[in-house]
C-alpha cells in the first residue's frame, strides 16, 4: 500500500509540471481569427512565369492562444491559381503553427463571413414571420426540428457506423409528421399529406436503391467521401450514405407537393360539395399537373445549378455525350434528379386520391 501511495506522489510531483507546461505550449496547429490592420507592400510577382499578386499584411489576432499579438503574413508568395486581394479591416481565419525549428508560421485560410450569414438568417426569419404569421412561426419550428434531427440523430448515428438508409428512414418517421403538423396545423388535410408523403418516400427509396445498385455507383465520386472513408477507417457505408442523402433531400419538396394537393382537394370540396370521388380527383389533378411541371423543372435547375462547375468541365471535354453521362459524378446527379422527380410526380396522384377518398368517405 505504501508503494502505491509513493507512486501516486511521484506521478503528481513529476507529471503535474509537465501537464502545466503542455497547457502553456501552443498546439501544433491552431485556427485563429485576426483582422488586417495594414498592407505594408503590394506588388505583382512571377513565381512560375505568370503574373501573380503578392501582399505583405499586418494583422492583429482577435482570438486564440495568441490573442492580441501583431503578426505579419505573406499573401501570394507561393504559386497559386487564385490569389485573393485582401484589404484593411478584412476579418480572416488564419492557421498558426511552428516549423521544425520552432519558428512561428502563419498563413490565411479564409475570410470570416459568419456575421453576414447571421444577418441573412435574421432577415429570413423576419420575412417568414412577417408574411407567414403563425404558420411562419410553425414552419420555423419545424425547420429547427429538422436540423435537430439531422445533427443530433442522423449524422451521429451514421458516423457511429449504423446503416445510413435505415437511419434516414427512421428519422423521416419523426421529421415528416412533426414538421407537417407544426407548419400546417393538426387537421385531416395535413394527415392525408403526411400519408401521401410516406408512400412517395418509400417509392423513392426503393427506386434509389435499385438504380444505385444496377448502375454500380460506389458513392466515392467526391473527394469528401474519400476523406470520410479514410478518417472513419471504413466504418461508414458510403453507398448507403448516398442513398440516405437522396431520401433526406426529397423530404422538403414532398412537403410542398403533398400539402398543396391536399389543400386543393379540400377547397374543391367546399366549392362543390356534390362532386363524386372521381370528379374531385380529376379536377384536383388538373392543378396537380401544373404543380408537377413547375416542381420538376425547379428540381432539375436546382441540381444543375449546384453542379454547374462540374458540368462546365465535361462540356469542354472532347468525349462523346454517352461517355460523359457514364462518369460516376454525372450519373450520380442524374439518378438523384430523376429518382426524386419520380417520387414527386407520384406524390401528386397518391395524395390527391387519399384526400378525396377520405373526404367522400366522411
Amino acid at each position: 500500500m505504501k508503494k502505491v501511495f509513493l507512486i501516486i506522489i511521484l506521478i503528481f510531483l513529476f507529471g503535474f509540471p509537465s501537464a502545466v507546461s503542455a497547457q502553456n505550449t501552443p498546439p501544433k496547429e491552431e485556427t485563429i481569427e485576426a483582422v488586417i490592420t495594414k498592407i505594408t507592400e503590394e506588388k505583382i510577382i512571377e513565381p512560375d512565369g505568370k503574373e501573380q499578386l503578392h501582399q505583405t499584411l499586418q494583422l492583429t489576432v482577435t482570438s486564440g492562444s495568441i490573442k492580441g499579438r501583431k503578426i505579419t503574413i505573406e499573401n501570394g508568395n507561393l504559386d497559386q491559381i487564385n490569389v485573393q486581394r485582401y484589404q484593411v479591416d478584412d476579418k480572416v481565419l488564419a492557421i498558426y503553427t511552428k516549423n521544425f525549428e520552432g519558428k512561428d508560421i502563419y498563413f490565411i485560410q479564409d475570410y470570416i463571413r459568419r456575421d453576414w450569414l447571421y444577418l441573412l438568417f435574421f432577415i429570413f426569419v423576419g420575412v417568414v414571420i412577417a408574411i407567414g404569421a403563425k404558420r411562419g412561426v410553425g414552419a420555423l419550428a419545424g425547420m429547427a426540428f429538422s436540423f435537430f434531427m439531422i445533427f443530433a440523430f442522423i449524422l451521429p448515428q451514421i458516423s457511429a457506423g449504423h446503416d445510413p438508409i435505415f437511419i434516414a428512414i427512421l428519422a423521416s418517421l419523426f421529421i415528416i409528421p412533426v414538421t407537417f403538423y407544426l407548419s400546417h396545423g393538426l387537421s385531416r388535410k395535413t394527415t392525408t399529406a403526411v400519408a401521401g408523403t410516406f408512400i412517395a418516400l418509400i417509392i423513392t427509396g426503393i427506386l434509389a436503391t435499385i438504380f444505385v445498385n444496377v448502375t454500380r455507383l460506389t458513392g466515392f465520386s467526391s473527394e469528401e467521401a474519400g476523406f470520410l472513408q479514410a478518417e472513419k477507417g471504413g466504418l461508414v457505408n458510403i453507398k448507403g450514405l448516398l442513398l440516405a442523402g437522396i431520401i433526406v433531400s426529397v423530404l422538403g419538396i414532398l412537403d410542398d407537393i403533398t400539402v398543396s394537393q391536399a389543400s386543393v382537394v379540400h377547397q374543391l370540396k367546399k366549392l362543390s360539395p356534390n362532386l363524386t370521388l372521381m370528379q374531385l380527383y380529376s379536377k384536383a389533378m388538373e392543378v396537380g399537373r401544373d404543380h408537377i411541371a413547375s416542381v420538376v423543372n425547379t428540381l432539375v435547375l436546382v441540381y444543375a445549378g449546384a453542379a454547374m462547375p462540374l458540368f462546365l468541365l465535361f462540356i469542354d471535354s472532347s468525349r462523346p455525350f454517352g461517355q460523359v453521362i457514364n462518369h460516376e459524378l454525372i450519373a450520380e446527379e442524374i439518378i438523384r434528379t430523376l429518382v426524386a422527380s419520380i417520387g414527386l410526380i407520384l406524390a401528386v396522384p397518391i395524395t390527391t386520391f387519399l384526400t378525396a377518398y377520405f373526404i367522400k368517405k366522411d
